[in-house]
């Protein structure tokens, strides 16, 4: 079965491959005046408890374990 994913999910998964990972004492910050699906990707990722801010922030415990998942999955299609 084939499924259809929003385009916002793939927002999200394109901002959280942007979170450094070596550390998680880093962050990113999403300005105000950014594309608004990445301002929109950054509150949803807020939501979903994979951040500390509504405008990126810090990734939570949640959200360092979901990155180390995507970037297998990345690594594994690049």
């Amino acid at each position: 079965m084939i499924k259809n994913y929003p385009d916002t999910l793939f927002e999200e998964m394109k901002l959280l491959s942007k979170f450094p990972f070596e550390s998680q004492q880093e962050g990113i910050k999403v300005h105000k005046d950014a594309d608004p699906s990445v301002v929109a990707a950054a509150k949803s990722l807020f939501d979903k408890g994979l951040t500390t801010k509504p405008d990126g922030g810090y990734l939570t415990a949640s959200g360092f374990e979901t990155v180390d998942h995507l970037n297998h999955v990345l690594v594994t299609l690049s």
